[in-house]
């Protein structure tokens, strides 16, 4: 068993080249959301007992992080879920934040429903959203994969994650993994790419048939999602202009972006007014962000705010699950009437979404466009057992 390596906060992103939007096949559109299609097989296997983690047994710093080879390896529950041989994981700021107790009262509702009404705890919880492996198991009614398939998936924050040797999902949110990268290189992708796929497809609007010659703007452009979505925009024919520090700007530039706007040298309000209206602003901020990127979209025309910066779980830690979600809807719904009145934007909360057939797609895109494939920077890894190049 190999030992865990330390590991980066940040994803490092595959880089996906303009060219691979010929690539996609299956793509389709019904108003402004993505339908993919999937070719189907099958077959099981077996197993054993223990194995090796990384877990918590409360919230808090590093210092609750702790290794143990005892933790019992999850087993098939339904029919249409998958085991997964973790070879690479990385992490991700949300790994960080919910080791913190971010989102705890709402996630262990979805792990448990009747939770509320009982006082078991979550614990001890694994960590960990991104995954590359090796299928070693699957559920009777499992279509798509068989055991010895590589794939990759982005695990849902309220599963026991991938900071393990084994990792159990349904079907649906597992993918194949792309067949010109290592699983090192597969793992720092997954939960990027769902949580930009969310926002621009889901709450965006956008996709490879519409998307073509829309201005989007990508608020702190540099980071995992906001790098991810640059070459996707530029594949699907977007104009995008992003928003980052001047040392990030030769690596947002390189991705593909259309115009760089440095928010560490002056007003950066002031320099985006001077700019054509958007028809889509990504918001990765947050803050006073909000407050000017509305003003930036074009007027009656469908254009969207989109922010992945919302008060939802940080309102049901502070204030309970009901209050919590309460106040937040009441948000979402007077900030959305408020804009579609006074100027005809929508305004909207763009969410990770853990989706197996939109990564089909992003695994088409990476092997179409590997020859301009470039890695800006490393992510550590945690690998379990040799894997497989």
């Amino acid at each position: 068993m190999a030992s865990v390596r330390a590991m980066a906060s940040t994803s490092l992103l595959c880089l996906i080249n303009a060219k691979a939007a010929g690539s996609i096949k299956t793509l389709s559109r019904a108003g402004c959301s993505v339908c993919f299609r999937r070719n189907l097989s099958s077959s099981p296997s077996r197993l054993q007992s223990c194995m090796s983690a990384w877990v918590i047994d409360q919230y808090g710093t590093n210092g609750v992080l702790r290794y143990t080879e005892e933790v019992t390896i999850p087993t098939i529950n339904s029919a249409s879920e998958v085991m997964i041989k973790v070879y690479a994981a990385s992490l991700n700021p949300l790994d960080v934040s919910m080791r913190g107790g971010y989102g705890a009262k709402l996630m262990k509702l979805r792990r448990d429903p009747f939770s509320v009404m009982s006082a078991d705890n979550e614990f001890p919880l694994i960590l960990g959203r991104d995954v590359s492996g090796v299928v070693v198991d699957c559920g009777s009614e499992v279509t798509h994969f068989t055991p010895g398939d590589e794939v990759w998936a982005a695990v849902p924050p309220w599963k026991q994650g991938s900071l393990a040797e084994f990792v159990t999902l349904t079907e649906y949110e597992v993918s194949h993994k792309p067949k010109l990268l290592s699983h090192i290189e597969a793992a720092s992708i997954p939960y990027v790419a769902n949580t930009a796929l969310s926002a621009l497809v889901n709450a965006g609007g956008l996709c490879r048939d519409n998307a073509s010659n829309k201005r989007v703007l990508i608020t702190g452009g540099s980071g995992g999602v906001g790098t991810f979505s640059i070459q996707l925009l530029k594949a699907w024919g977007a104009h995008v202009t992003v928003t980052c520090s001047q040392n990030a700007e030769g690596l947002v530039r390189g991705l593909g972006a259309d115009e760089v706007v440095d928010y560490t040298a002056g007003d950066i309000a002031e320099k985006l007014e001077t700019m054509d209206k958007f028809d889509v602003v990504l918001d990765g901020v947050g803050g006073d962000t909000e407050e000017y990127a509305m003003g930036l979209l074009k007027p009656w025309s469908g254009a969207k705010y989109v922010t992945l910066v919302t008060p939802l779980l940080l309102n049901t830690d502070s204030m309970g699950l009901l209050d919590g979600t309460l106040h937040a809807g009441f948000t979402l719904h007077s900030k959305a009437i408020q804009n579609i009145l006074s100027n005809g934007v929508f305004y909207r909360w763009g969410f990770y979404a853990p989706d197996g057939p939109a990564l089909d797609e992003v695994s088409r895109l990476v092997d179409a466009g590997k020859d301009e494939i470039r890695g800006e920077g490393v992510a550590d890894e945690a690998v379990w057992g040799d894997a497989p190049e």
